[in-house]
């Protein structure tokens, strides 16, 4: 068998029929296996994708969705794993592009883009629009990282660099982690644009704002580990490495300005001047005036969480390193 589709799944019932159909539909005329990872659902998840038949399920406890794609490798047949999210709905071209781009043999991994799964929220149009404007203008043919919800890797490569590292328990920073690995060991990224898989983008800000700080508490993991990446890679806007540290001298700004009155006016203007910058980049992003002052004002709060979840990620990790050198 040439491929092995791979999804993990947590509390994903509502939109895993849909995964699953769309594979169904696939123009790629070999025969391929689809394996589905609940990883520790308290819903119906398993339910769900055994109502297909031709799907290969299985199940753990709940681990995170690195460990939950490695559980599926290890089931594979597949000399090609493609990967994507139990919230994705992929083309019917999906798996014939990714296989397309493995034009060469030093090329590792081939990666695809979004498609939007829910247009009518006004914020998932915003997400939507800002990761398809950074992929037009940043995301070179051959880019240093990848998303996990839209790749396919050859299996040697996949087990040679032991796959997902599972102590990103969480959705975030395993992606990236896994690219510089693969990177390192002399494989090369080839970003097929026309590979698409259409998501289902957060609805709610609370949410979304939850997310970022995952993220940034993730990502200081991340950073620790490749420091070499701080600076960004290729879906990195020069204001991404800017906006963390603003937001917290924002912060740290409007604390001094308790004790000292003088800072007062000068630490406004630091984050009216933020919020300008938010909301001006959102405008150069996104059609449509509101749509860009609502979605300044989410990336303007979400610097915040990502800086606070960055913040706490660097101490709890550095306590963790600290832990084990003294334990």
């Amino acid at each position: 068998m040439t491929v092995s589709v791979i999804i993990p799944a947590y509390n994903a019932a509502p939109t895993i029929a849909r995964t699953l159909e769309a594979l169904a539909c696939q123009d790629y005329k070999d025969p391929f296996e689809v394996i589905v990872v609940d990883d520790g659902s308290t819903d119906h998840t398993a339910a769900v994708a055994q109502s297909f038949s031709w799907v290969r399920c299985a199940r753990q406890d709940n681990a995170g969705p690195a460990a939950a794609r490695n559980h599926g490798a290890r089931l594979a047949q597949g000399l090609y794993l493609c990967f994507t999210d139990s919230d994705c709905i992929p083309h019917p071209d999906w798996i014939s592009c990714l296989l397309r781009g493995f034009g060469a043999k030093d090329i590792a991994v081939v990666c695809g883009s979004y498609g939007i799964a829910n247009p009518g929220s006004l914020l998932a149009s915003g997400i939507h629009g800002e990761i398809i404007f950074r992929h037009r203008h940043l995301m070179p043919d051959f880019p240093k990282a990848f998303g996990s919800y839209n790749f396919c890797v050859r299996k040697e490569v996949f087990d040679r660099v032991g796959g997902f590292q599972a102590g990103y328990r969480q959705a975030s920073g395993e992606d990236n982690d896994l690219s510089y690995r693969i990177l390192a060991a002399g494989g090369r990224l080839y970003f097929e644009r026309q590979a698409l898989v259409d998501h289902y983008h957060t609805t709610r800000t609370a949410k979304y704002l939850k997310e970022q700080f995952r993220h940034g508490f993730w990502r200081a993991k991340m950073y620790l580990e490749h420091p070499g990446m701080v600076k960004g890679d290729d879906y990195t806007f020069w204001k991404d490495v800017l906006e963390v540290p603003w937001a917290a001298g924002c912060v740290i700004a409007m604390a001094a300005s308790i004790f000292i009155t003088a800072f007062k006016a000068p630490v406004y203007f630091l984050f009216v001047l933020f919020l300008a910058f938010e909301v001006l980049f959102a405008f150069r992003m996104l059609r449509g005036i509101f749509t860009g002052f609502f979605f300044g004002f989410v990336m303007y709060v979400r610097a915040f969480s990502r800086a606070f979840g960055l913040s706490t990620g660097i101490f709890y990790f550095l306590a963790q390193k600290a832990a084990k050198i003294f334990k």
